[in-house]
């Protein structure tokens, strides 16, 4: 058996996957090694469980339904071996290679029962949170005297004795640390606060989760009797002064350890902050909530908050908060990885598509049906994916019980969903839940970037299925035409290269046209290429594209339509009758497409779809480069951003 440890560290999460590398380095870099791990998860959908895998000694899981402050901190600290228990909030980064150490050291004096260390803010905390660190974290070390009881286990150390005689209130809905404090200063034992034991503290809130998360602290207070209703005044007063001297710090008296913001900016940051925390903390000392119901848990500790672009109407998009549910028994949560720019997304912000017109869909949306995730939580009755499975999604989501789809005709069902289009939230998000029916396995090794174009592919795939069934079972290598080099044409044009047919490709882009070089598909914007070719893509939408199509391809040639909308526009069908001319339309894709999709997606060279890669927030300037036309593709990174909870 190992050696026992010291000094047992306790890390609760819950979405934690932005911070706590962080954390973990700065852990790894301490001077004081005589120290165990020991990270207890309350049911993160990001990949914080996958991160402390193999980097904490041990990985344990509650379930959130189960979880408070005081309770998450009791499981960890009852496998915990060391003589001193460390807590430490997931979304820190101790400031030193002498932290624990120096935060441990004042519980080495048998009068010592609790310690508690500096906290400063964040490059990205709020500026009236971190001014409150700045008022609060002072720089003298200090022994508490009541009635003053505060600690704070975001960075706190313990003694594993006194808690096995008194563990954290797992009833308290926050302040189990001054709980524990208070207690042991009524049995005469000293808390002290070390300053030298300092860390940073980022707080990356929602103010939904500000005003929730000074309610919660508030109704602790009044349940352990510290405070109550008649401090409601005291507290306007005192925020109302704070706020009067955070405007005095912003604009005269800025401190080093407060990051610089705009001013105006920060003008409003300062009042809404201000505002909230003190109608957070007056409405929880006047409250009768208890917080002890799995309903009121849910709502103020597991607030979900995750970043959306949501089309509100024709002309009006906006990146905001929208809030992730667990999933329902048939269901997945998906945490995005990347999401193409799609013209289809460009025409619901216009308000131009179709299903917008004619009342079939309705606003808001969120866009985005070309993305790649990963599995984050998986309902009970989905038995083919696991948290963690690199995946992809069908847009078209029928019902597979009525007559059409029974038939194989999903665009005709009537309860068909389109995802990111028309009825279900898309890929723009940091999360997607979608049926787990319609999610398919990446290998393993596929590169999340460019799996966010299986969709196009499968739309390929589907409508070159379609196309075979004409060209017939005994069909040979023939001259094709694929025109429009956009990127569903660029697709189209390498997937009937690896079937063995002879290609060209069409259009007035040389820049597009450009990508072919050296790819063996020929290309050029003569179209007298039309006049012996034997099977046409056309792949614009274009109707005056198309029209030219009809008139300069030579008889019984196949024209596979793949390109929406096509305009209204009339023009005469005898160049289709009288040279007994093939049309075949296709939309969308099906499963069959999307498995084979997976296959192919690293293998049809599909690089240069990955040059232009742009965060979410950026969005508006990704849809401006699509409207340009002078990319490939345009593909926004979700993966990278993070939704934080509003635990401590």
């Amino acid at each position: 058996m190992s050696k026992v440890p010291e000094i047992s560290i306790i890390i609760r999460t819950y979405n934690e996957e932005k911070y706590l590398p962080l954390l973990l380095d700065a852990l790894d870099e301490q001077i004081n090694r005589d120290f165990e791990s020991i990270l207890v998860d309350s049911g993160s959908i990001d990949n914080t469980c996958a991160i402390a895998s193999g980097r904490v000694d041990q990985l344990i899981q509650i379930e959130h339904h189960d979880f408070t402050f005081g309770y998450a901190l009791n499981v960890g600290a009852k496998v915990a071996r060391g003589k001193y228990l460390v807590m430490v909030s997931a979304h820190t980064k101790p400031c030193s290679s002498d932290w624990i150490e120096k935060l441990v050291a004042p519980l080495r004096s048998n009068k010592v029962a609790m310690s508690y260390g500096k906290q400063v803010g964040w490059y990205t905390s709020k500026f009236g949170e971190a001014v409150d660190f700045y008022r609060i974290f002072h720089n003298r070390r200090e022994k508490l005297v009541p009635p003053h009881f505060f600690a704070n286990n975001a960075n706190s150390a313990v003694r594993k004795d006194l808690w096995e005689e008194h563990p954290f209130d797992e009833q308290l809905p926050g302040l189990e640390d001054a709980e524990f404090a208070k207690y042991w200063m009524a049995k005469g034992y000293d808390v002290i606060y070390e300053p030298e034991a300092p860390l940073h503290h980022m707080h990356e809130e929602t103010w939904t989760q500000v005003h929730r998360r000074y309610f919660r602290e508030a109704v602790a207070a009044r349940v352990m009797g510290i405070h109550g209703p008649k401090h409601v005044p005291q507290t306007w007063l005192r925020e109302g002064f704070w706020l009067l001297d955070d405007l005095w710090r912003m604009m005269v008296n800025r401190p080093e350890e407060v990051h610089p913001q705009p001013t105006m900016l920060c003008f409003k940051e300062i009042l809404k902050f201000r505002y909230l925390k003190a109608l957070g903390t007056a409405q929880g000392l006047l409250s009768d909530e208890t917080i002890e119901d799995e309903e009121s848990r849910n709502t103020y500790f597991f607030d979900r908050a995750a970043k959306a672009v949501v089309i509100e109407g024709p002309k009006k998009a906006i990146l905001q908060d929208m809030q992730v549910h667990e999933p329902k028994p048939g269901e997945v949560v998906l945490r995005v990885a990347y999401v193409g720019v799609c013209a289809t997304d460009l025409e619901i912000y216009d308000g131009e598509l179709g299903y917008y017109k004619n009342g079939m869909a309705e606003f808001p949306i969120v866009p985005g049906h070309e993305f790649s995730a990963t599995v984050s939580a998986v309902g009970q009755n989905v038995k083919h994916l696991n948290v963690g499975d690199p995946v992809v999604v069908e847009c078209i989501q029928s019902c597979g019980k009525c007559d059409p789809c029974k038939a194989g005709n999903e665009i005709g069902c009537d309860q068909r969903k389109e995802l990111g289009v028309m009825g279900r939230n898309g890929g723009y998000a940091d999360y997607v839940t979608v049926p787990g029916h319609f999610v398919h396995k990446l290998p393993v090794e596929t590169d999340l970037r460019m799996a966010a174009l299986c969709e196009p592919i499968a739309v390929g795939l589907k409508g070159l299925r379609r196309l075979n069934r004409v060209l017939g079972v005994e069909r040979q290598s023939v001259k094709c035409v694929v025109v429009g080099a956009g990127s569903l044409g660029h697709i189209v044009a390498k997937l009937l290269k690896l079937q063995g047919h002879e290609v060209h490709v069409l259009d007035r882009n040389e820049r597009k046209l450009a990508y072919f070089e050296g790819t063996g598909i020929s290309y050029g914007n003569d179209d007298s290429c039309l006049k012996d070719c034997k099977v046409v893509v056309e792949v614009t939408g274009n109707a005056e594209v198309l029209e030219t199509v009809f008139q300069k391809t030579p008889s019984n040639v196949i024209v596979l339509l793949l390109g929406l909308p096509y305009a209204r526009q009339p023009f005469s069908v005898e160049n289709i009758v009288t040279f007994e001319k093939y049309i075949v339309g296709s939309v969308g894709s099906r499963a069959e497409d999307f498995e084979e999709a997976t296959k192919l997606v690293n293998k049809l060279g599909l690089e240069a779809y990955i040059e232009n890669i742009l965060p979410l927030d950026h969005f508006e300037q990704g849809w401006q480069r699509a409207r340009a036309g002078n990319d490939l593709k345009i593909i926004l990174e979700v993966a990278a951003r993070q939704s934080t909870s509003s635990a401590e």
